[in-house]
C-alpha cells in the first residue's frame, strides 16, 4: 500500500466519524430543542442587525424548527461534509469555519430584523460549493470528477439560493454557497504541480519525457497510480 493511499484512507476514517458525530451533536440538540417547545432555536438561531446577535452564527446550524427540518439537511450534509473532508481534516475544518461565517453574516447583515434563522442548510450550500471547485483549483481530476458530478445530480440546490424560493433562508444558503466556493479557492493547494520542470527538462532529455504517459487519461492515470490503485 502506497503511503499516499495510506494517508487517505486514514483521512477517510477521521471524515467519516466527524461527520458522524457531527450528525450525533446535531440530533441530540434536536432532541432538547423540540423537548423544549423550540424555544433554543428562537432563543440561539440567528436574527440580524445587532451585534449581541454575532455570537448566534456558531449555534445557528446546530438548531432546526422541526424534525422534517432536520430530516431535510442531514443526508446532504453528511455526504457533501465526508467528501469535503476525505482528503485532509486541516482544510475542512478552515472551510466549515469560513462557511459558517460566510452564512451567518449574509444573514445578520441583510435578514430582515424580525426574522430568525437557524438550520445546517448554509453549511450544506457551503460544503456543495467546495467540493464542486476544489478538484479544479487543486488541478486534481479525481476531485474533479467527483465536482461534475455533485454538480450534475444536484443542480436542483441552486434553486434554493433564489430569492424566490419560498419557506427557505435563501440568504443563509447563498452566504454559506459563497463561503464554500471561496475556500476552495482560498485553501487549494498551492504545491508545485509543474510536470518535467527544472534540470533535465529540456530537448535533450526527450527519453525522460517520451516516459511519461500522454493522452486524456494521463492525469487520471497518474491519480489512481499515486493512490496505490
Amino acid at each position: 500500500m502506497s503511503p499516499r493511499f495510506a494517508r487517505l484512507l486514514r483521512d477517510s476514517r477521521a471524515a467519516l466519524f466527524t461527520m458522524l458525530g457531527a450528525l450525533a451533536v446535531i440530533w441530540a440538540v434536536q432532541v432538547a430543542n423540540w423537548l423544549d417547545d423550540y424555544r433554543l432555536s428562537y432563543e440561539y438561531g440567528m436574527s440580524s442587525g445587532q451585534l449581541t446577535e454575532l455570537p448566534d452564527m456558531l449555534t445557528m446550524p446546530l438548531l432546526h424548527f422541526g424534525w422534517d427540518h432536520i430530516e431535510a439537511n442531514s443526508w446532504p450534509l453528511f455526504a457533501f461534509g465526508f467528501l469535503a473532508a476525505y482528503r485532509g481534516m486541516k482544510r475542512f475544518l478552515l472551510a466549515t469555519v469560513l462557511i459558517v461565517v460566510s452564512s451567518g453574516l449574509t444573514v445578520w447583515f441583510f435578514e430582515r430584523p424580525e426574522t430568525v434563522t437557524a438550520g445546517a442548510s448554509g453549511v450544506v450550500y457551503g460544503y456543495f460549493g467546495y467540493v464542486v471547485l476544489r478538484g479544479v483549483f487543486d488541478r486534481n481530476l479525481v476531485d474533479t470528477v467527483i465536482g461534475v458530478v455533485v454538480a450534475a445530480v444536484y443542480s436542483y440546490l441552486l434553486l434554493g439560493v433564489l430569492p424566490s424560493a419560498q419557506g427557505v433562508s435563501w440568504l443563509g444558503h447563498l452566504g454559506g454557497l459563497v463561503g464554500g466556493l471561496a475556500g476552495a479557492w482560498l485553501l487549494r493547494d498551492r504545491g508545485d504541480r509543474t510536470r518535467g520542470a527544472g534540470p533535465g527538462s529540456g530537448p535533450e532529455s526527450g527519453s525522460k519525457a517520451a516516459a511519461s504517459p500522454a493522452g486524456p487519461g494521463s492525469a487520471l492515470l497518474k491519480e489512481l497510480d499515486d493512490l496505490g490503485i
